[in-house]
C-alpha cells in the first residue's frame, strides 16, 4: 500500500498547517482529528483546554496509532496557543460561523505561508475571543436543517480543502 513507517512519517515534509482543538471533548473526536492528521502529514495538533491527550484508549480507538506519530502540543488555553502561532508567523483561521466569515470553497491560501485551523467544541464552537484572535474565519456552506457538522467530520472537510488549496493532491 505504500504506507510509511513512523521514524519516515516523523522526518517526512509536513504540510504547512497547524490543527487546534479548542475543547473538544469527545475522545473519539480526538481520535479521529489525529488519524486525519496523519493521512495529510499535518505538521502539529495543539490539544487546548479540556481536550484529552494522549496516551488514551479511547483516543487510540480512532486514531489506530496516529496519536503516536503526529506531533501534538497541550495548552491550558486556545489564546495562549493561538497566541504562540502567530507570533510564529502562522496565518489562524477559526472555523465557525460567524459574520465576515469566508466560505471554505472560496478561501485563498498563498504559497509559503504556514496556516493554523481552530476547530471548536461540539456544542459551543470556538470560543469567541478565540475568533476575536483569529485572522479570520471560515465555514462550510450547509443546505440542510442543521447548522452544524461533526468536529471530527470538519476537520477532514478542511484538512482537505487546505491539502488540495496548498497543492498536496
Amino acid at each position: 500500500m505504500g504506507r510509511i513507517s513512523g521514524d519516515d512519517f516523523r522526518s517526512a515534509d509536513k504540510l504547512p498547517l497547524v490543527v487546534v482543538l479548542d475543547n473538544v471533548r469527545s475522545l473519539h473526536n480526538v481520535g479521529s482529528v489525529f488519524r486525519t492528521s496523519d493521512a495529510f502529514r499535518v505538521e502539529c495538533i495543539m490539544l487546548c483546554g479540556i481536550t484529552a491527550t494522549p496516551p488514551s484508549a479511547e483516543i487510540h480507538k480512532t486514531a489506530l496509532g496516529a496519536e503516536d506519530v503526529v506531533e501534538w502540543q497541550y495548552y491550558n488555553s486556545t489564546i495562549e496557543a493561538v497566541q504562540a502561532l502567530r507570533d510564529k508567523g502562522y496565518k489562524v483561521y477559526s472555523i465557525e460561523q460567524c459574520q465576515g466569515s469566508i466560505e471554505l470553497q472560496s478561501f485563498v491560501t498563498a504559497q509559503g505561508e504556514h496556516y493554523a485551523v481552530v476547530f471548536g467544541n461540539e456544542v459551543k464552537g470556538v470560543q469567541q475571543d478565540v475568533v476575536n484572535l483569529s485572522d479570520g474565519a471560515i465555514e462550510i456552506p450547509q443546505f440542510g436543517t442543521k447548522h452544524s457538522l461533526n468536529v471530527s467530520v470538519t476537520a477532514g472537510m478542511v484538512i482537505w480543502e487546505f491539502a488540495k488549496k496548498l497543492g498536496w493532491v
